[in-house]
């Protein structure tokens, strides 16, 4: 996974990116809370880990203003010294998900993390998902539309089961390069918008359909459920001044 920590002490930070990193997971570590909200909000994580005490807000702001911004629920677990029966139920009443206090003892803080990964994404483990009139079999790993089999690569198979397991969340190229591809720098984002521009053919994403890929000015892609009245239009979202 990749995890966005919120933590100000330079040691306490190596301390959890090292407990992160041996277990598999990517790190970026904040020291500031606006430093981590301008990254949670144009970069892609799979989890967030806020500390409460940091030296231009609180942790509790910040979580505030990412459930308010953020249209995707990412789970967030807070790990500070603030231990105190009022202070979790703060957090949990601000939108936390989980709550540990320091230090972080690391076999606890991987399970906790990959308890919350579990809950976000309750249908990983299935065979057989259902997405309107998709059906993604993960085992065969072939998709039918409509009980009509669609004719796909392997890459595109990989891209279209990570936007339906993601739906309704931002994907930078960048991420979806790492995710699908494997690939981690010296990339060249036309790959991902070749691909997508295939696959909305591919897949048949229309209003008929039930979903659209919508383009996100300079930052990427969103797989979208699609409401009476929406225009299917070419999906590209044109909001620059948001989300520049």
């Amino acid at each position: 996974m990749r995890i966005a920590l919120l933590e100000d002490e330079q040691e306490q930070a190596l301390n959890v990116r090292t407990i992160l990193s041996d277990h598999g997971h990517a790190c970026d570590a904040y020291a500031t809370g606006q430093s981590f909200l301008s990254a949670t909000l144009h970069r892609s994580y799979d989890l967030l880990i806020l500390d409460w005490q940091i030296p231009d807000m609180t942790g509790i702001d910040v979580l505030r203003s990412l459930r308010a911004q953020l249209n995707w629920p990412i789970p967030v677990l807070f790990l500070t010294q603030r231990d105190s029966e009022a202070d979790i139920v703060q957090a949990l009443d601000a939108g936390a998900d989980d709550y540990l206090s320091k230090p972080a003892r690391p076999a606890e803080l991987i399970a906790r993390i990959h308890a919350l990964a579990r809950r976000s994404h309750p249908d990983s483990e299935r065979e057989t998902l259902r997405y309107g009139p998709f059906e993604i079999n993960t085992q065969k790993r072939t998709i039918v539309l409509r009980g009509e089999p669609l004719t796909l690569t392997d890459k595109d198979y990989d891209l279209t089961l990570f936007l339906f397991q993601n739906q309704g969340r931002l994907l930078t190229r960048e991420m979806l390069l790492e995710r699908v591809w494997g690939l981690t720098r010296d990339i060249n984002t036309r790959t991902v918008d070749t691909h997508m521009s295939r696959l909305r053919r591919r897949l048949g994403l229309n209003p008929e359909n039930g979903f659209r890929i919508k383009t996100i000015y300079q930052r990427g892609y969103r797989l979208e459920a699609m409401q009476s009245g929406d225009a299917p239009g070419d999906d590209q979202d044109n909001t620059r001044a948001a989300n520049a």
